[in-house]
């Protein structure tokens, strides 16, 4: 058999599987995960399997309720990273062109280029506090373009783009009968000041979420694509190739921790609340860093002000058993994205640890 093989991978999911973990994890971009404890479920609770069909009925209701759309409009799908792929495939084909955010999450862009897509970028700069600035994308869309795609809040800095913005985005789409896609898994992270889904701007809006990032309910695997109900049917019938049927007793521990999630949110609230403050702090003490400071969220994306990241992740992880995520990942190795979902004792060490390999570098 001749031909080369063309792997696709993501480079930053390999990186997070296999050199992430340190005794003080600063990497991590979520809340810290609940225990089968806090999240109250017998046994009796779970079945093994269901009948077939096209999602979980409670499941489907559960998820329509809470964000306000039409049960045909949800797709379930385990995480985000497979609604991502779910959404994403079902609207690119080889060689349309596809523009999206600069910097962002890095697996966004394996997806694209691993479905043949032309990738294009707009800058979301450092400078404009990393907002999207749609004259950016209206100067790089083309009569090619068939998909925009937004972070929101923004992986890796935070920064939350309003509804204002994500309208001027959709009118520009619109304008070359192109799609949005938004990736709002961490936009739970504004609680109560949380808006309505940008799904609700038009039909020309794709939204992806789960309840991993902000609950601390990664293990049950629950994603969603929400998107107008012919789309959602595509996308449903594009999921046969991949999944099939999802493991049910996820889809009951789903249903259960949506019907549980207040207690959550008030869990989630409190421990960023006392985070951003021990973050703030420790910023307040560096000249060596500048960094845009959104107001909600679970991740923050610090500048050194001389140099590249890449020598003080080592050192951390080294010297100080200490991770954070190289800004490499998102293509800019000045910066390094640092978690405030996990625990604060483990926050306040690493972020002393931070400090020292910072002052080593310095004096080095």
């Amino acid at each position: 058999m001749s031909g080369t093989l063309r792997v696709m991978c993501s480079e930053y999911m390999h990186w997070a599987k296999t050199r992430s973990r340190a005794r003080f994890n600063l990497a991590t971009s979520g809340v810290a995960n609940v225990s089968i404890d806090e999240l109250s479920v017998t046994i009796r609770d779970l079945e093994i399997t269901r009948d077939g069909g096209y999602g979980y009925e409670p499941l489907q209701q559960a998820l329509a309720t809470r964000y306000g759309v039409d049960v045909d409009s949800i797709v379930a799908a385990t995480g985000t990273s497979l609604a991502n792929h779910l959404a994403m495939a079902s609207l690119v084909k080889p060689g349309d062109e596809v523009l999206i955010e600069s910097p962002t999450y890095e697996p966004l862009l394996a997806l694209a280029s691993y479905l043949g897509a032309e990738v294009k970028r707009f800058e979301r700069r450092f400078e404009d506090g990393f907002r999207v600035m749609p004259g950016d994308i209206e100067k790089n869309i083309s009569s090619r373009t068939r998909l925009i795609v937004i972070t929101n809040l923004h992986n890796p800095t935070g920064v939350l783009t309003d509804e204002g913005t994500l309208k001027q985005v959709g009118e520009i789409a619109k304008s070359v009968n192109a799609r949005v896609l938004v990736d709002e898994v961490y936009l739970e992270a504004l609680f109560e000041k949380r808006g309505r889904t940008a799904f609700h701007l038009g039909t020309e809006f794709i939204v992806t979420s789960s309840l991993t990032k902000v609950f601390g309910l990664s293990g049950v695997r629950c994603g969603w694509i929400i998107a107008e109900p012919k789309l959602a049917d595509n996308i449903w019938r594009l999921n046969d190739l991949f999944g099939a049927m999802a493991a049910h007793p996820a889809e009951r521990l789903s249903v259960i921790a949506l019907q549980q999630l207040d207690k959550f949110i008030v869990r989630a609230q409190s421990l960023l609340e006392r985070n951003r403050r021990l973050v703030s702090e420790f910023l307040d003490s560096r000249s060596d860093l500048e960094t845009v400071r959104p107001q909600f969220g679970t991740i923050l994306f610090p500048r050194l002000k001389e140099g590249t990241a890449d020598k003080l992740c080592d050192l951390l992880r080294e010297k100080y058993e200490t991770s954070v995520v190289p800004g490499r990942f998102f293509e800019m190795p000045a910066h390094f994205r640092l978690g405030l979902g996990g625990d604060s004792l483990i926050l306040s060490e690493g972020l002393q640890r931070l400090g020292s390999a910072l002052d080593d570098l310095a004096g080095g």
